[in-house]
């Protein structure tokens, strides 16, 4: 989805890449081919590092998996590191369920605005309202507008001399041209981005794109949240991030988050819905990756010799047993809050903040 990814040739016998294939959602081949119909083949979890469950024992008797050490000073909830992964840490359940919800609606209404840039943006160029427009069934039309033309308004996007539209499902049917549901680009997002805008086609951030300073309250999250990983009396300068939405069988392959500057400075990610598995390798797709669960709530910092980790994301689960987002259910039950509900039942969505220069 993002990162370094130029190795594509990298054979599928690499140890990342075996355990990619290992954890990623397939389905019985014997199946209906309808997905919902679909029985998932089964996967061996055994060897995926549980943070809540070494949490808990933790809790109980203070005893620890032989290469885990726990940090007490630097939060307000015990931080784990791995010995053999300096600069990496694990902060289970560190967001409130409020927080979790919050971050929830935001990232579905707030944070995919303009001048905040989608994957949208390439066909479509820059798409207001998405979240509402979904919710009230409309359809986005394609319009033919010469350059030049009236400016537009809130409700259109204008890419490579066409215009785009909202329209209701009732004026859809008058028109010509293409068009395509709110909805189904709202579950086709799949990234956003905050403050500086990163150049998917440069691999850079480029400060000449307009942008809005992140969040202030997301700042603030973040920076408290960033305090294990950085020296005593330095503070971490939110400036740019990224969101990214995952849906049913979405993977976020092996990569590298090498664009800024300073990589002592962690890059502070949050995960939000279902549960997903995290692969954290080593400094070559050579080295065999340690597996762990990513909850709803969940707080991984990576900086220093981690920055140089590949890293990626083969699976989440949307399904009852194992999606594990029973508390966000609850949370998310009153009527103003189920379209919320609705979307995140088979999402997950990760929220990851850098301090670019």
């Amino acid at each position: 989805m993002y990162g370094s990814e130029s190795n594509r040739e990298d054979s599928e016998r690499t140890a990342f890449r075996r355990a990619e294939k290992n954890y990623k959602l397939y389905y019985d081949t014997n199946a209906s081919k309808n997905k919902k119909k679909k029985k998932p083949k089964p996967v061996d979890l055994t060897e995926v590092l549980d943070f809540r469950s070494i949490l808990e024992c933790h809790d109980r008797n203070g005893e620890l998996p032989p290469f885990v050490n726990v940090i007490h000073d630097k939060f307000s909830s015990p931080v784990f590191s791995l010995q053999n992964r300096p600069g990496f840490y694990f902060i289970p359940g560190a967001l409130s369920i409020e927080k979790q919800c919050s971050l929830i609606r935001e990232s579905l209404i707030d944070f995919p605005q303009p001048p905040n840039r989608t994957n949208h943006n390439a066909i479509y160029g820059p798409i207001h309202n998405l979240f509402d427009e979904a919710k009230e069934g409309k359809v986005l039309v394609e319009e033919y507008s010469p350059v030049g033309s009236p400016e537009l308004g809130p409700d259109c996007g204008f890419q490579d001399g066409k215009r785009w539209k909202f329209v209701t499902e009732k004026e859809e049917l008058i028109r010509k041209g293409k068009s395509v549901s709110a909805s189904a680009l709202l579950r086709k997002l799949r990234w956003s981005t905050l403050g500086l805008q990163f150049n998917w086609s440069r691999r850079n951030y480029d400060v000449s794109l307009p942008h809005n300073k992140i969040p202030e309250a997301l700042c603030d999250l973040a920076k408290e949240l960033a305090k294990p990983a950085m020296p005593a009396g330095v503070e971490f300068q939110p400036e740019g991030a990224i969101v990214n939405y995952f849906g049913l069988g979405d993977t976020l392959g092996g990569h590298l988050d090498d664009m800024e500057a300073d990589w002592s400075k962690p890059i502070v990610s949050l995960s939000l819905g279902c549960k997903a598995i995290f692969l954290l390798g080593g400094k070559t797709r050579e080295d065999p990756p340690l597996a762990m669960f990513l909850r709803s709530g969940d707080v991984v910092l990576m900086a220093g010799e981690a920055r140089e980790c590949f890293h990626g994301v083969p699976r989440i689960f949307t399904d009852e047993k194992n999606a594990e987002i029973d508390h966000l259910q609850a949370q998310l039950s009153h009527e103003d809050d189920l379209c919320f509900l609705k979307y995140i039942q088979t999402s997950r969505i990760n929220i990851n903040i850098r301090q670019v220069f």
